[in-house]
């Protein structure tokens, strides 16, 4: 039967109505899955085969946490088998975008299913960015190299990093801890405010690096602050800054390609 996508995007509002903090869990649930991909040599990972519910994946560093997003959609796959989980993934992060006051992401069905994972569709484990890589020079290039090899340029790496408006880190999942802003179920331009204004400083305590901004209440990744150390990196935030539409537009339009990268 056809997939009624209202009905879907109808019970995925449910689970974030039911615990605020599954909005940006749903989030990085659809940019893990995706950010996988690699255009080189003909192309590899990304959101198709929704491989991240699979072992080995799902069991990487980098997707620690995100069990609890793809338990709580089981409940709809259920309910909807003619989704593929690969598509349910990713509309289940754009659904939670646009509930916690986001742009309306266009989203087409069509990724298909991958039957166990270690199907060619798996893909390593050190694809996604990390948010320290010793120096800020060293982070700087990491970050580069990661998002080029999806076939993003500067802009679009600071539009979508633009989402560490919503949500928190966690010392159970990757070491670091606290939230970015303190709306964190509003998905709007603040983080890149808050980069801006705060005076940020390496936080005294017994864990990873990362900084705080004058409270202590908020918190930046190194791989953050490098999006205002570098100038080219600097001019975006300073746009998005001042123009939230302006970034909804340049999100949007950098979050299709993110999770349609590598789908046939």
């Amino acid at each position: 039967k056809p997939v009624d996508l209202a009905a879907i995007k109808e019970e995925i509002v449910e689970i974030f109505d039911e615990d605020n903090y599954m909005g940006p869990t749903m989030v990085r649930l659809a940019w893990h899955s995706s950010g996988s991909y690699s255009k080189e040599r003909g192309g590899s990972g990304g959101s198709t085969g929704g491989t991240i519910r699979l072992d080995p994946e799902i069991n990487h560093g980098g997707n620690a946490g995100l069990h609890l997003a793809v338990k709580a959609l089981e409940k709809v796959k259920k309910n909807h088998p003619e989704i593929s989980y690969a598509d349910l993934y990713i509309l289940a992060g754009v659904t939670m975008i646009e509930e916690m006051g986001g742009p309306e992401i266009p989203f087409r069905l069509g990724r298909p299913d991958a039957k166990s994972g270690k199907e060619p569709t798996q893909t390593p484990d050190d694809r996604l960015p990390n948010a320290d890589m010793g120096t800020k020079d060293k982070t700087t290039q990491h970050v580069r190299d990661v998002f080029y090899r999806m076939g993003f340029d500067d802009r679009d790496i600071v539009a979508l990093v633009g989402a560490h408006a919503i949500g928190r880190c966690y010392p159970t999942r990757s070491g670091y801890s606290g939230p970015w802003t303190n709306a964190e179920w509003t998905f709007s331009n603040e983080f890149f405010r808050e980069l801006l204004e705060n005076k940020w400083t390496v936080k005294k305590w017994n864990g990873p690096m990362q900084y705080e901004d004058p409270t202590g209440k908020l918190m930046m990744l190194p791989a953050d602050l490098v999006l205002i150390q570098d100038p080219q990196f600097k001019k975006y935030v300073e746009l998005y800054a001042k123009d939230e539409d302006l970034w909804f537009k340049d999100f949007s339009k950098a979050f299709v390609k993110l999770t349609e990268n590598g789908v046939k």
